[in-house]
């Protein structure tokens, strides 16, 4: 009898706990019905508004104070020079801060407290970046407000990105894999350079991938650097016919960038620079995807590479 009564009440509790599960799963695909639904809805009208100002004469025509023939040439241009300056910038740093905290580092109070801190720099709000960079870039380097300070701005904004992403990455590879490492005679480096980050590379390029796509649509942290609003020309160009056939000069050039241009042309009581705006954020959004898409891309074929 007492089994019977066992039996029952666990029927009970097995039962109490499977309604509980379906009532999460009902929720959570309602809060992601919503999201979804609020994303399209949004797309789509952005979509309505902004795909009859997409043409060629609006990528290559500078920003104008007639709707009509504004475009977007000096935005996407400097917003192309600056994420390259920060590409540049953060991954190498972000991926050697990464391997050296996770595989060199003693552990002890200070790598520790590196760490917390680390952590807790992802999630600081873009402006305090911004704020940073003015006083150390602008002024104390002497920088101005040029392309060079805007892409170690947003380095420094996706750095804590790259770092945890890479961490993480590195500790999800079995231990297996460095015990067998060791075992077969490699030196600590070997097995970093030739087995971990190999088999990690995937899982940091998402990260990579990730923080950049959040730096390509920042404004706070460029407009606090002093990034212009109107600007009807681009800085030099970075390849020259004559040798040494590279040139720096437009990294000290100033500059604007998409999102700033789509916040001027938006603070414009004209609707016809509304439609201006879409068609900005449109393409804003397709460059964004289209990094999310070559980073699985990527990752799938770097993992069947692993595979074989």
């Amino acid at each position: 009898m007492n089994d019977a009564k066992k039996l029952e009440r666990l029927r009970v509790i097995i039962a109490r706990h499977k309604r509980w599960d379906l009532i999460f799963l009902i929720a959570g695909i309602l809060a992601l019905m919503i999201a979804l639904l609020t994303f399209m809805a949004l797309f789509i009208q952005m979509v309505i508004d902004g795909a009859p100002r997409l043409s060629w004469e609006f990528f290559t025509s500078f920003p104008s104070r007639r709707a009509e023939s504004a475009g977007i040439l000096s935005a996407w241009v400097g917003t192309t020079l600056v994420m390259l300056v920060t590409a540049v910038s953060a991954v190498p740093l972000g991926i050697a801060a990464g391997v050296y905290l996770e595989e060199y580092a003693p552990k002890n109070f200070f790598t520790e407290l590196i760490e917390i801190n680390v952590t807790n720099l992802a999630g600081v709000p873009s402006i305090i970046y911004g704020l940073l960079a003015l006083g150390l870039f602008v002024y104390q380097l002497g920088l101005g407000q040029s392309i060079l300070a805007a892409g170690l701005t947003l380095a420094l904004l996706i750095l804590p990105i790259v770092i945890v992403a890479t961490r993480e990455a590195i500790r999800s590879i079995p231990i297996a894999i460095r015990e067998g490492s060791y075992a077969l005679g490699a030196t600590k480096w070997e097995t970093v350079a030739d087995h971990l980050l190999p088999y990690s590379a995937p899982g940091i390029l998402t990260g990579v991938i990730i923080g950049l796509a959040r730096a390509i649509g920042e404004t706070a942290p460029i407009i606090t650097i002093g990034a212009l609003t109107f600007i009807a020309f681009l800085p030099a160009s970075p390849i020259k016919s004559e040798f040494p056939f590279i040139s720096f000069e437009w990294l000290s050039a100033p500059f604007t960038v998409m999102p700033i241009q789509m916040f001027n042309w938006v603070s414009r009581p004209e609707e016809e620079f509304q439609f201006n705006a879409a068609a900005a954020g449109l393409i804003l959004v397709v460059m964004t995807l289209t990094m999310n898409a070559l980073a699985i891309y990527l990752r799938y074929r770097m993992r069947q590479k692993i595979k074989w």
